[in-house]
């Protein structure tokens, strides 16, 4: 293998690089090398007398891979890079598998192993053939753009999605999706013209242009079908029905807008877990009336019904309960109201969270930390009250206390009476400035006397 710490232990227990699934190397994980294989028979050592596999499966971009006879008998191994048998001219690889899971996967793929699709291998890359196939990779995004511009000038329904160069530069592959068919005899003309290269036009589905651009999916992880998947399954909505899910388009398609093919993969478990069920479409009949079901917990064998005539409340029943009642009408009998079975249902209590310092709520943190503020300017407010209500009554006193002690002192100061005769001839200045007569600007003007007759 390429990457010495990816192999296993004296004892034969996997060693592990903990690289989770991002290795330099690219031939553990995901990454940029996808579909990447682990040979856990490389360390294997062949029986007596048993020559080695000399087919190798080669990968090219976009997890695109072949395979290849070793008719030189060179010393290959995985992660090398190789130049391969093309039409025309040469190809440039990386080997990914090698020994007897070859055989496997060509049994897989119903591929012979004397089948007449099997090209060679002619040597191992040269510096000069990885500098070439490096420039013509390189070419590529260019490519694809005025690729682009030549399907908008010709009016063309399709939609170029990847453009990948062979390794001697000689050939391009276009890959495109298109929903019906399209004439693109002109295109192959104008890309050639364009290019100066052989043009290869493929037409491939949504699912595989999902897988060969890659991306992330709605769970976070990387896209199954451009890191492991290798078949590409038939998805229903039947798939969603069994396992109980919502019929939205929106939640149930993938990038490639057709259905996710994770909708298989808990299918099986589904459909064995639904054996004992009962169908759907069965009414029960109780003395209170008949119930139509209305949803149900698969795994922890919960089922819930209504009335039809009171369809607003459900009822939680167990699948024994269910299976009794329908075992009654096959009687012809009438079971209890669905009130008493309900009552006898056992709902488990919920284990809370344990850590290691002890219990503790995984939603603590959702309900926001309320500040002790308001509550200690309340306490404020209140302490001030109740000082403000036992100071009061020694304020009023105060008060009465100060006006008593000014009554005498303002009469002493009161002026003396005007029948004092004395005091005829002295007025106050008080009583002078009160008594004078104030005329401002307004009052200056309407003293002037009145031009009438009587004046005059």
């Amino acid at each position: 293998m390429a990457c010495g710490s990816c192999g296993t232990t004296v004892n034969g227990v996997p060693r592990g690089c903990k690289s989770n699934g991002n290795c330099g190397t690219g031939t553990c994980g995901s990454g940029s090398e996808k579909l990447a294989v682990f040979d856990w028979l490389s360390n294997m050592t062949l029986p007596s007398g048993q020559e080695r596999f000399n087919i190798f499966e080669v990968r090219f971009k976009n997890g695109r891979k072949h395979f290849y006879k070793n008719t030189e008998n060179l010393s290959i191994s995985m992660g090398d890079v190789v130049a391969v048998e093309s039409s025309p001219g040469h190809d440039i690889g990386v080997v990914s598998l090698a020994g007897e899971l070859v055989k496997v996967q060509m049994k897989k793929r119903n591929i012979a192993i004397d089948s007449d699709e099997i090209n060679k291998i002619y040597r191992k890359a040269t510096q000069k053939d990885i500098d070439i196939w490096q420039e013509a990779r390189a070419k590529e995004e260019e490519t694809q753009r005025k690729g682009r511009e030549i399907l908008g000038r010709l009016g063309l329904q399709m939609k170029l999605s990847d453009v990948e160069y062979q390794g001697d530069g000689n050939k391009a592959t276009f890959y495109y999706t298109a929903e019906s068919r399209v004439d693109f005899r002109q295109l192959i003309r104008d890309f050639a013209s364009a290019f100066s290269v052989r043009v290869e036009m493929k037409q491939v589905g949504a699912r595989q242009e999902a897988a060969r651009l890659g991306g992330i999916g709605s769970c976070g992880r990387e896209l199954c079908c451009s890191t492991w998947l290798t078949d590409f399954r038939k998805v229903t909505t039947s798939a969603a029905r069994y396992q109980q899910l919502s019929l939205n388009p929106l939640k149930l398609a993938g990038q490639c807008g057709k259905l996710k093919c994770c909708l298989n993969f808990e299918l099986d478990s589904y459909l064995d877990a639904l054996k004992p069920f009962p169908k759907q479409e069965l009414v029960l009949k109780t003395e209170k009336g008949e119930a139509i079901f209305v949803k149900m917990d698969i795994f922890k064998n919960f089922l819930w019904y209504t009335y039809k005539e009171e369809s607003s409340k459900w009822y939680r029943l167990t699948l024994d309960h269910v299976l009794e009642i329908i075992e009654l009408n096959e009687n012809n009998e009438l079971s209890a109201s669905l009130e008493e079975y309900e009552s006898e249902v056992e709902i488990p209590t919920k284990v809370s969270f344990e850590d290691a310092v002890g219990e503790d709520s995984l939603t603590r943190f959702d309900v926001p930390i309320k500040s002790n503020r308001r509550k200690k300017s309340k306490k404020k407010f209140a302490a001030v009250a109740e000082k403000s209500t036992v100071d009061a009554p020694q304020k009023q006193g105060n008060q009465q206390r100060k006006k008593q002690q000014q009554k005498p002192q303002q009469q002493a100061q009161k002026p003396t009476s005007v029948n004092n005769p004395e005091n005829v001839n002295q007025p106050n200045a008080a009583t002078q400035n009160t008594n004078k007569k104030k005329y401002n600007n307004r009052n200056r003007k309407n003293r002037k006397p009145k031009n009438d007759s009587n004046s005059q």
